[in-house]
C-alpha cells in the first residue's frame, strides 16, 4: 500500500512544478489575464473601425422617382 520511490518522486517533482519557485501559477495566470484583456481591447477597436468606417461611408443608393 505504500508508494514506490519512483511514484514519490514523480509527485514532488509536480508539486515542486506547479508550487515552487516564485509562484509559476500566479505568474501564469496573471499572463493569462493580461493576454485576455488584450484580445478584448484588440477586438473593440476593430469593432469601433468598422462603425467609423461605416459613418465615413459615402451613401450610393440611388434615389427613387418620385414620378414612379
Amino acid at each position: 500500500m505504500f508508494a514506490s520511490p519512483w511514484q514519490l518522486l514523480i509527485v514532488l517533482a509536480l508539486f515542486l512544478l506547479l508550487f515552487g519557485g516564485r509562484g509559476k501559477i500566479s505568474s501564469i495566470m496573471g499572463d493569462m489575464g493580461k493576454g485576455i484583456t488584450s484580445f478584448r481591447k484588440g477586438l473593440k477597436d476593430e469593432v469601433d473601425d468598422a462603425k467609423d468606417a461605416v459613418d465615413e461611408a459615402i451613401d450610393v443608393t440611388p434615389k427613387k422617382d418620385e414620378k414612379g
